[in-house]
């Protein structure tokens, strides 16, 4: 779907972005180099507060930029945004005013519950915030999937078609969806897939590699290393370039040991976590453990940092100097053989 070449309905709006992480700061640089007015909303005299305001943006509190915003985007982590929503949102937006969200989750499951005066869209841009940046600056753009939740205006369509074209989507595709399909999906690939998944895959490989005897250092180059060059075709070309690109007895082994390790009971555990996505259950839980003060969370994390994978890798990656982006780096110690 190409941009709209009519003018940008935001084009005398005032947008309010709050937030200055990583997509918080893409979507403000874009918004603003493409014209449009932007205020940053932050808590005052932080670390993002101090970097917004060098890099040129009216900076201000969270409740006083969205005084008079005509758009406000919503780019804070999702455990925080039910109480800025409730603090600071609510009774400032102005009737008619849309509030944006990159991610539905607190909509969806209703931890926020908006006014009924206010346009409720979405714009999800599918690529991290760097990403989202520099592709703009090189004149293209990343793929975004938009969704209007409620429609107080009778504008909100195109206003979020707006946005997207402003932070860049249109140069690239704006695909529709709703909050619903957005929350659900986005959740099950992070889960199944893309995190969860991925990372318990090389887990599991990594183990029964040491466990079968093989040196460590060997069993992550294989299982965790070589997993980006398998990624990177899969991102260029689908399965179709990454069939091209390796041997044929990678080929073959794909065929007949994929479906081995990855089998039907994986597919019926991966229904069972969608089942917890679409039911609630994850949403309750998680929000549970937030207000708990994340025990849980930070073991688990924990045992990731602390598995014998992080301790290989660390000093394996000290060794490659292309994935250091400071000039001036500490030698690495030598590697021991294991055994």
């Amino acid at each position: 779907m190409s941009a709209n070449t009519n003018p940008n309905p935001l084009a005398k709006a005032r947008i309010a972005v709050l937030g200055y992480g990583s997509q918080g700061r893409a979507h403000a640089l874009n918004l603003r180099d493409s014209g449009l007015d932007v205020v940053v909303g932050l808590r005052p005299n932080g670390p993002t507060w101090h970097k917004a305001r060098a890099e040129g943006f009216t900076v201000a509190e969270p409740g006083e930029a969205v005084k008079g915003a005509d758009l406000v985007a919503v780019l804070t982590p999702d455990m925080v945004q039910p109480a800025l929503y409730t603090e600071s949102i609510e009774p400032n937006i102005k009737p008619g005013a849309a509030l944006l969200f990159a991610h539905g989750f607190n909509v969806h499951f209703g931890q926020i519950v908006p006014r009924k005066d206010i346009d409720v869209i979405l714009v999800a841009p599918k690529g991290p915030g760097a990403l989202v940046r520099t592709e703009y600056e090189r004149g293209r753009g990343v793929p975004c999937i938009w969704a209007v939740y409620q429609d107080a205006s009778g504008h909100a369509e195109a206003i979020t078609r707006g946005y997207a074209d402003g932070i860049g989507g249109g140069r690239a595709m704006i695909i529709k969806t709703d909050f619903k399909e957005e929350t659900e999906t986005d959740l099950f690939g992070e889960q199944a897939v893309l995190c969860g998944g991925a990372s318990e895959l090389v887990i599991a490989g990594f183990e029964t590699l040491v466990e079968a005897g093989y040196q460590p250092e060997i069993a992550y180059y294989e299982v965790m290393h070589e997993l980006k060059l398998i990624v990177d075709l899969f991102y260029e070309g689908g399965l179709t370039k990454m069939l091209q690109f390796v041997s044929e007895t990678a080929q073959y082994g794909d065929y007949v040991s994929g479906p081995r390790v990855i089998d039907a009971g994986v597919k019926a555990r991966m229904k069972d976590v969608l089942t917890d996505i679409q039911d609630g259950t994850f949403a309750r839980n998680w929000t549970a453990e937030y207000k708990a003060g994340l025990p849980n969370y930070k073991r688990l994390k924990q045992a990731d940092l602390d598995h014998p994978i992080e301790q290989v890798g660390a000093r394996l990656r000290a060794r490659m100097p292309w994935l250091q982006p400071s000039a001036a780096k500490p030698a690495a110690e030598p590697l021991k053989k294991a055994g």
